[in-house]
């Protein structure tokens, strides 16, 4: 998205004085996506906005100006987040599917996906999104699960990503992901509406080297053994 795409989008969520959740989660995930220098100049274009909308209604400045807190509040929280070396999310609530959605949004060339199922839309069409565009993008998951009510293994399939299959008697039930060989999403959350809606579940985020060593080595063992059998 160029700036003057990000500017549009900006404009959008002025045009009624307030921020709300999907306009929130949408700016986080362009923050995810963006450089130091780009949060500064998304930030300098939302106070340029606030003044030419205080300057048109002086009325709604008090609305304008609570608009302005919120998104620079959220560029803010993009910026930390994107910096902290480890993060902790728990479930039930949508902390860890928003984290993983925003990890996803923000990776550039290679997602390597381990769970043992994927049964949330969210998640998948997140997942779709980045192999769009151009995201080398490599899933595992069990067998069994494949065809389970709500799975979205074969609409991943359809859409082009390579799925490799674990055949064998026992299950393959890890749930871990790589983005870009630099961050580790690893828990026990399963990408499962019911993971995020009943389940107590937790997911960790790291950018620990020797930890995404060690997961991209089992992930590259896992998919050379399931290349016979996917």
């Amino acid at each position: 998205m160029d700036f003057e795409q990000l500017d549009q989008t900006l404009r959008a969520t002025a045009a009624d004085f307030r921020l709300d959740n999907d306009e929130r989660f949408e700016l986080r995930e362009i923050g995810a996506q963006s450089e130091v220098e780009q949060i500064r100049r998304l930030r300098n274009a939302a106070f340029a906005i606030a003044r030419e909308q205080i300057q048109a209604q002086p009325a709604q400045a008090l609305a304008m100006l609570r608009w302005l807190e919120q998104i620079v509040k959220t560029l803010d929280l993009s910026a930390a987040a994107a910096a902290a070396a480890h993060n902790a999310f728990f479930a039930p609530g949508d902390s860890c599917v928003r984290k993983l959605r925003e990890l996803c949004a923000g990776v550039r060339r290679q997602l390597d996906i381990c769970v043992f199922t994927l049964a949330d839309d969210r998640l998948s069409d997140a997942v779709i999104a980045a192999h769009r565009r151009g995201v080398q993008v490599r899933i595992i998951t069990d067998n069994d699960k494949r065809f389970d009510n709500g799975s979205d293994v074969e609409r991943l399939a359809q859409a082009g990503i390579e799925i490799r299959l674990d055949a064998g008697p026992a299950h393959m039930h890890h749930k871990f992901a790589l983005f870009d060989a630099r961050l580790l999403a690893n828990g026990s959350f399963n990408w499962t509406r019911s993971a995020s809606h009943v389940n107590d579940e937790n997911l960790v985020v790291s950018d620990d080297a020797y930890l995404v060593r060690c997961f991209g080595g089992q992930f590259d063992l896992l998919w050379s053994r399931y290349a016979r059998t996917g």
